[in-house]
């Protein structure tokens, strides 16, 4: 893989440790802001939200952009948006922050994608995102339960300080990485934008992107409020949460990484046996959440499975936006988001039912079942490979 792509995996290490950071830290930005658990939960999906919008938005606006600047531009935006974050009282100013950033984060993300997939041959675009996605599975690793501890021991807001400060070598990455020039298939030689946003009426490309948004509302449900399941079900202790996110964040990583090497060539298998097990995971997490040990080694399944499954959703929508090769990394983005905004905000509701803090488990596995009685009925259209991509 070529070295501008690890470059670019570094920036979306800083951005999603922002995006993912808010689940070991919602239990302590409540109370310090006057508000419900479940309130401080939907800054994931205003971030998610700030996505979705922002990513064909900044995309377009982007196309005749120097890559370099529109990426340094992104980063410099994101930085300011978590200052801000970091000084405010108010719970409003802190929503608008988290939407301001995760457009700055929509715009980076949109370019690099799209710049990622140029950067290698058709057959490879599935290694080339999850080379790009192991960003944002090492900051699940060691970026999101680092912020925990950093918030435990000096509060919330000493994390977002943290991230601000992560964006300067983030920045000099890609100022020292990234050559100059326009994304791929800018300028007058590269398709209308029109002719881009018409590829959103492919019926292929709206079943990927909605199968993808629906896998990741469901590991958005049940990853935000992580946090209550380990510390007041299983009752280990706060200090326990940062495990629990290291582990779904390897689960993750793995999970990428496996999927990246069989995304390209065999999609149908990932989803024939990572889709089931993923539906029994969630389940069995929600029955077994009381018991630290089974909790801890479902998490860890559970993020490889869904990253498996989601990051292969995801690689099928580069391969079927390739008419649109300066939007097609904004189609990605959309979708891995609207399931990051709807997916909190429906697990949010249940938290008050009977279910509790298990109700966020539940609702993951009903959005999986739901994912997986349109995929594997048509598992054959998901897999075919577009018209004119051919396999190097």
């Amino acid at each position: 893989m070529p070295l501008p792509l690890y470059l670019l995996a570094l920036a979306v290490f800083a951005m999603g440790t922002s995006e993912f950071m808010l689940v070991g830290l919602v239990p302590a930005i409540a109370p310090d802001l006057d508000i419900t658990v479940g309130a401080a939960g939907t800054l994931t999906s205003a971030f998610a939200i700030g996505m979705v919008v922002g990513a064909p938005l900044m995309a377009a606006l982007a196309r005749h952009w120097p890559v370099r600047s529109s990426l340094l531009g992104f980063i410099i935006a994101f930085a300011a948006a978590h200052a801000v974050g970091a000084v405010t009282t108010s719970f409003p100013v802190l929503f608008a922050t988290r939407i301001v950033a995760a457009l700055a984060n929509a715009g980076f993300l949109a370019v690099a994608l799209t710049a990622a997939a140029a950067l290698v041959p058709p057959d490879r675009k599935g290694r080339a995102l999850a080379v790009l996605l192991s960003g944002v599975t090492v900051a699940t690793i060691v970026g999101v339960p680092g912020g925990a501890v950093l918030g435990s021991l000096l509060g919330w807001r000493a994390t977002f300080w943290a991230v601000a400060a992560l964006c300067l070598p983030a920045a000099l990455g890609v100022l020292g990485g990234i050559p100059a020039g326009r994304t791929p298939g800018a300028g007058g030689d590269g398709p209308a934008l029109r002719s881009e946003l018409a590829q959103l009426r492919r019926p292929r490309l709206l079943l990927v992107m909605g199968l993808g948004a629906v896998v990741n509302a469901a590991t958005f449900a049940s990853f935000t409020f992580l946090a209550p399941v380990v510390t007041d079900t299983a009752g280990p202790g706060e200090l326990w949460v940062p495990v629990a996110l290291v582990l779904f964040g390897v689960g993750s990583f793995v999970g990428v990484t496996v999927a990246g090497r069989l995304s390209d060539r065999r999609p149908d298998a990932v989803i024939t046996v990572g889709g089931p097990l993923l539906l029994l995971g969630w389940p069995a997490l929600a029955v077994w959440a009381d018991r630290p040990l089974l909790l801890f080694s479902l998490v860890l399944a559970q993020g490889a499975l869904s990253f498996a499954l989601g990051s292969t959703l995801i690689a099928r929508v580069l391969h079927e936006a390739g008419g649109a090769p300066t939007m097609a990394g904004s189609y990605a983005t959309a979708a891995l988001n609207i399931g990051a905004a709807v997916g909190p905000l429906i697990a949010a509701t249940t938290l008050t039912t009977a279910l509790g803090n298990r109700g966020p488990l539940w609702t993951s596995g009903l959005l999986v079942a739901l994912a997986l009685l349109v995929a594997f009925p048509l598992r054959a259209v998901i897999a075919a490979r577009p018209s004119g991509e051919v396999l190097r």
